[in-house]
């Protein structure tokens, strides 16, 4: 069993974080990541309303008694959803941990810290987990340049990322972005990180609540099967390489505006991808970890795998090369 300053302070059996991902980030997913001693997120925009994500969040109680948390992401919005409504739920149900994301976590600390919710922010900078760290949170997944999803601007991978985040910060640190096994979690421990942040990875288990061929996709991808969208306007995403994510690409790198490209990227057609399977039909995110998936385990299978599989590499094959 590894212990770390992350397992102490959020209460989970293991260093492993199954972070809010959208249309993924269900009840029976997060239960059983929860079951195998980690810590899982029910995403809460996935569901529609406030009302809706109570439900949800019972649904997963009704599935696990081990902690679990939820991930609350504020993007920008023409129309944004209720977020204070949606944080009032999260509260009155007696949720834990929320993970937090999309901007500067100020309001959502305000709100969250004096309900006793413990705040894991997620950043893509040293100086924006600092000033997370400044407000208050209880910890940051820190994620580097090889996430799915938003990377930021600044393209630092997260070899580069976590050390530099262990050196400033005080509070505990995930890492996120390339993480699939054993060796990463190693990696990242001994980079400074107090454990590990994976989507990709749990997206390809049995559990999760996306169609089979989506699943099989990822197993047959490489890592150098992403597209970075988004970028002439500074609001990157990285997601699986396809006939859309390309067309949007060439179209904003031949100066397209969002609205040139707006019907592509809506998220409707990436909800269909989960639900449907045809990884064709619309923009879905993925990360370069792609390349070290092979196989559909059970949640429980893969964690107990990546902690029996971590334990053996720091006694054996680390210690082994620690002379006298």
């Amino acid at each position: 069993m590894l212990r770390t300053r992350f397992t102490e302070e959020f209460g989970v059996e293991h260093p492993i974080v199954q972070g809010g991902m959208q249309w993924v980030g269900r009840a029976e997913l997060v239960a059983a990541v929860a079951n195998a001693g980690a810590l899982g997120m029910i995403t809460a925009l996935t569901q529609p309303t406030p009302e809706d994500l109570v439900k949800e969040i019972a649904r997963c109680r009704d599935l696990t008694d081990k902690p679990f948390g939820v991930n609350l992401t504020i993007l920008p919005a023409i129309t944004p959803p209720p977020y204070a409504e949606y944080r009032q739920a999260i509260i009155e149900s007696g949720v834990t941990i929320v993970e937090t994301a999309g901007s500067n976590p100020a309001e959502q600390v305000a709100a969250f810290k004096p309900a006793g919710v413990k705040v894991l922010h997620k950043c893509t900078s040293v100086r924006h987990a600092l000033k997370a760290q400044q407000l208050g949170v209880d910890g940051v997944s820190i994620d580097g340049f090889e996430c799915a999803g938003h990377p930021g601007e600044d393209d630092i991978p997260g070899l580069v990322l976590i050390p530099r985040a262990a050196d400033e910060l005080t509070i505990p640190i995930i890492a996120s972005g390339g993480f699939a096994d054993a060796r990463g979690l190693v990696a990242a421990l001994a980079l400074g990180a107090d454990g590990v942040n994976m989507g990709t990875r749990f997206m390809c288990t049995q559990e999760s609540p996306i169609h089979d061929d989506v699943k099989k996709r990822i197993t047959e991808a490489g890592e150098r099967d992403t597209e970075l969208i988004f970028r002439p306007l500074r609001n990157t995403a990285r997601v699986a390489s396809n006939s859309v994510s390309r067309e949007v690409v060439a179209k904003l790198d031949d100066g397209g505006a969002f609205e040139d490209v707006r019907e592509l990227v809506a998220g409707a057609r990436g909800r269909q991808v989960y639900e449907e399977g045809d990884t064709e039909l619309g923009i879905w995110s993925v990360g370069m970890v792609q390349g070290l998936i092979n196989d559909v385990p059970t949640v429980g299978g893969l964690v107990d795998r990546i902690v029996s599989e971590a334990g053996e590499l720091i006694r054996d094959r680390l210690g082994k090369l620690v002379a006298g």
